[in-house]
């Protein structure tokens, strides 16, 4: 598997979701566990979760303990792969989604997400999403806590705008090591934070880079030209969407979400599929 870099740290090119094991429509756990074991069994070393990824209320934290236990109970070695949870986004338990990014909170959260994975520190802990109720720079200040503590191993945020990117940065004191954003052949919006966290040297996480869990299934008869690649190279247009996006920059590494093996190998064999300048052109322009 070809690798990237978070930190200091080396990770495969290509991550895991697990926000669809999580949420409705979720699948069995036994199922569940198997899309897991074939994300690692494909070199998959980046697996991207949060505590917020659960049905809420009581079922909090669903995601984690799942990739707890599976990441355990894999038979292979599993000492390379890097956790991402994220903190600062709830589910109350009513079907709503809501933010609390004081420090007070984040830091608890972590605490909790600690417990449910199991390990002394979190490989990289992310801000979920920006509070409007709470300062950014006191929701940063709680990672550089935690990180000084050594709660956390690498720092990260979500769902961030250029500025908070440098703020972020500069509160962690040059320790920002991840951003976490939507980009997908729908949504584009975020390219001028992938050009930021180029030139910063960050890591930039596509988070639904196949166009969510509805629209996935859907890309190639949404997107001509990415139907066209995919036809050319024998290859899904769910692929060539990852090939394209390992293309852009060498700090992207894309975290497709997966309920399923058979998807989740889909999507690890894009790291071997190179696209051809014309091909990057024409989905450029698609």
């Amino acid at each position: 598997m070809q690798t990237r870099r978070i930190g200091d740290a080396q990770v495969s090119a290509i991550g895991l979701g697990g926000m669809p094991l999580s949420i409705e429509g979720r699948p069995d756990e036994a199922r569940a566990v198997a899309t897991i074991h074939a994300a690692l069994e494909a070199g998959v070393t980046l697996i991207d979760t949060a505590d917020a990824y659960s049905l809420g209320g009581p079922d909090t934290g669903h995601n984690e303990a799942l990739i707890a236990r599976a990441v355990a109970s894999f038979g292979g070695d599993t000492s390379e792969v890097l956790i991402a949870t994220k903190g600062g986004h709830l589910r109350p338990g009513d079907g709503t989604w809501t933010l609390d990014g004081t420090a007070a909170h984040l830091k608890q959260a972590c605490e909790d997400s600690l417990k449910r994975l199991g390990v002394e520190a979190i490989g990289l802990y992310q801000f979920h999403r920006p509070d409007p109720d709470t300062d950014y720079a006191e929701s940063i200040g709680a990672l550089r806590d935690l990180l000084d503590q050594g709660k956390i191993r690498f720092a990260g945020i979500s769902n961030a705008n250029p500025e908070q990117i440098r703020l972020a940065d500069e509160i962690l004191g040059g320790r920002l090591v991840s951003v976490q954003n939507q980009f997908s052949p729908e949504f584009r919006s975020s390219e001028p934070e992938l050009r930021l966290c180029e030139e910063m040297g960050v890591a930039f996480l596509p988070w639904s880079p196949l166009g969510g869990i509805t629209k996935a299934a859907e890309l190639g008869s949404r997107f001509a030209a990415f139907n066209e690649v995919a036809a050319r190279h024998g290859v899904s247009p769910q692929q060539v969407t990852l090939a394209w996006m390992l293309a852009k920059s060498p700090v992207v590494i894309p975290i497709p979400g997966s309920s399923r093996p058979e998807t989740i190998r889909d999507s690890a064999a894009a790291v071997h599929l190179e696209l051809s300048a014309e091909d990057i052109t024409a989905l450029d322009a698609a």
